[in-house]
């Protein structure tokens, strides 16, 4: 069963990329999909910070591509074919941040929905 927040970012993912298609650089998904959301009433924040921890120390720091509602982790791609270790990245950013939920969208597919994953911990 979809749940209803990351229906609500995917919708807006795949608004995103019908009005601007594939081939840009991720940072320009970045901002049209905040912005994207923000009208849809949907809190996102992007390049968000967290800090890994090794056995009770802070030992670094990931930055998120976006944080909306501060439910989901949203990791963003734009390429032809995604690296296997772009699933892995997201579990492990969802380790990371407490988080519950991630998705994975690779704006570089010819249609968005062939380029979305979904992750739950």
């Amino acid at each position: 069963m979809a749940d209803e927040l990351t229906e609500k970012i995917i919708g807006a993912a795949i608004e995103v990329h019908r009005i601007l298609g594939p081939g840009l650089l991720e940072t320009i998904y970045e901002e049209a999909l905040c912005h994207e959301l923000s009208l849809r009433g949907l809190p996102a924040r992007h390049q968000v910070d967290i800090v890994v921890r090794y056995k009770n120390k802070n030992i670094g720091g990931q930055r998120l591509d976006l944080v909306v509602a501060d439910e989901v982790v949203v990791e963003l791609k734009s390429q032809r074919s995604l690296p296997e270790v772009a699933a892995a990245q997201v579990l492990s950013y969802l380790k990371a941040s407490g988080m519950k939920r991630g998705l994975l969208i690779n704006s570089g597919e010819q249609k968005l929905a062939d380029g979305v994953k979904r992750f739950s911990l």
